[in-house]
């Protein structure tokens, strides 16, 4: 590899370095967290044969997770829970990664700068494969790392981070392809995320069915459940991925040889009839330039909550081994054996979930500011603090629609199964998640005033830190005022518990002072590039 190949490899590299970082975490975390989990909760042989009796075969949770081949031993519990959702994000990062690699670049005019200098497109395509192929290592080693720590067995886990990350760069692949094809990033970014998303429902087809389990060698997740790690594993199986990622990638770059810079296979229309709706003020066009993410929202948070409100009329108390009533006795749950107790803490990962929209939403105006789309906007009629306030009321706005969907939608699939949950209940369930989702957006705003090109991290880290922290610190005993750290841990489990309105009201004060100052703070500093 030449020096200026080597140079655009560690800029793309840099370039991806929060996403990746932020990923790798996420896996470490998820990894170990499962097997200390699974150890403390399932302790005894009796107790895993009980949850094995009880989960297994219950096709609801395959939803999640998949087929397990082996729920009796730590490792074969990690690999069925981790393995399964973390498969699903390693095929998110995968498309990411390459879409913002190979055309985000050109969208933003920097590629033709780059190509016009020391290096071709050959050598940039094989620098861009280099730098993702970095960060998928880095994700294998992130989640080892995690099992290790968590005293899974050293090869066993290697083979299991192997199976979880064997996806990457198939949907490498399928990113390269939709980044030469597609003549914009947005366009290039659906067509991805259309190829994760049949590849879930493949899966779930295939887990869930009778007589359609053969569906599962057509997608990538599921020739991860075909690994097996820690249960008779199939090293052979890898060669799927192998051949499937290498067919993918070679045609990304024989398309990538052969089309015009900033342009794809399929070309873009110089002209169209036009659409001016939504360009009546700026925070209208910003509902505009966001309507595809906040339809991906919806579907997802109302999809997610209408299969746990089917799945909560599924638990018995004998699936429930004392251990595990323990644990969730340390975050005040009574029960979770009754469609009321479980959706009460399932819904406190969807306080989390909403939480992450309103960080994305923070992020969204970084990144309109990042490139340079800002500038314009405020060179019209338009003020700084009518323009941000435009956009905390649009996220807060559809934070409140996306909190009370899922109350909704939960409570529906629970009918559905005729389990006996209150509709006002599940409603206030969902309002439930509205503080603490404020808080976070309101921290990301001011984040985005004060220190832009970290606001991301910041908004991300903090709300997946409180989470975590507070899922897991009381589990393993940490001090309360550690505890009381976490916006998190002021939540009341709504409906099995009441509602707590004063620590509301202070996330909720929190929230607005946080708005207000980055309102002043923004209105004075310079805007600043990527």
């Amino acid at each position: 590899m030449s020096d200026a190949a080597r140079a655009f490899a560690r800029r793309t590299l840099a370039d991806s370095r929060v996403r990746t970082l932020s990923f790798a975490a996420f896996f470490a975390v998820i990894a170990a967290v499962n097997v200390v989990g699974y150890r403390k909760t399932y302790p005894t042989v009796a107790d895993r044969i009980r949850f094995a009796v009880g989960f297994g075969a219950n096709k609801s949770i395959r939803l999640f997770y998949g087929v397990p081949h082996d729920l009796l031993s730590v490792g074969g519990y990690a690999a069925w829970r981790a393995g399964g959702s973390l498969s699903i994000a390693a095929a998110v990062w995968g498309v990411l990664a390459a879409v913002r690699a190979m055309r985000a670049e050109e969208d933003a005019g920097r590629q033709e700068l780059v190509l016009a200098g020391a290096i071709g497109r050959s050598g940039a395509f094989g620098a861009m494969l280099v730098a993702i192929a970095t960060g998928g290592v880095a994700l294998w080693l992130a989640m080892f790392v995690g099992l290790v720590a968590a005293r899974l067995p050293a090869g066993g886990s290697a083979f299991l981070a192997l199976a979880v990350v064997s996806v990457v760069p198939v949907f490498v692949g399928v990113g390269a392809v939709a980044s030469q094809v597609a003549p914009t990033r947005r366009l290039a970014l659906g067509i991805g995320s259309g190829a994760v998303a049949l590849a879930f429902v493949l899966r779930v087809v295939a887990d869930t069915s009778s007589g359609l389990e053969a569906l599962r060698w057509a997608t990538p997740l599921g020739w991860v459940e075909e690994l097996r790690a820690f249960a008779s594993p199939r090293p052979a199986v890898l060669l799927l991925p192998l051949a499937a990622a290498t067919a993918l990638l070679v045609a990304a770059r024989a398309i990538a040889m052969r089309r015009d810079v900033g342009s794809g296979l399929f070309h873009a229309h110089d002209s169209a009839p036009p659409r001016d709706r939504l360009l009546g003020s700026p925070t209208a066009q910003a509902l505009r330039g966001e309507l595809g993410i906040l339809a991906a929202w919806v579907l997802g948070i109302a999809g997610f909550a209408f299969i746990l409100g089917v799945i909560s009329n599924s638990i018995s108390p004998a699936d429930i081994p004392a251990s595990l009533q323990q644990q969730l006795e340390k975050l005040g749950l009574s029960s979770i054996t009754t469609p009321s107790g479980y959706l009460s803490f399932t819904f406190l990962f969807f306080v989390f979930a909403i939480a992450l929209f309103a960080c994305s939403q923070a992020a969204a105006t970084r990144r309109e500011e990042a490139e340079q789309l800002l500038e314009t906007l405020l060179a019209l009629p338009v003020g700084r603090r009518r323009w941000l306030a435009g956009r905390i009321v649009l996220a807060a706005g559809a934070s409140c629609v996306l909190a009370l969907l899922a109350g909704v939608c939960a409570w529906a699939g629970a009918a559905a199964e005729g389990a006996d949950v209150a509709l006002g209940g599940m409603v206030g369930a969902g309002a439930n998640a509205l503080p603490a989702s404020l808080l976070f957006l309101g921290i990301g705003m001011l984040a985005f005033a004060a220190v832009p090109r970290a606001t991301a991290a910041v908004a991300y880290g903090l709300a997946s830190l409180a989470f975590v922290w507070e899922l897991f610190g009381a589990i393993v005993g940490a001090p309360s005022w550690t505890l009381n750290l976490s916006p998190f841990h002021h939540i009341g489990l709504v409906p099995a518990q009441p509602f707590r309105p004063a620590a509301a009201a202070v996330m909720l004060a929190v929230a607005a002072a946080s708005a207000v100052a980055a309102l002043a703070v923004f209105e004075r500093r310079d805007l600043t590039g990527p």
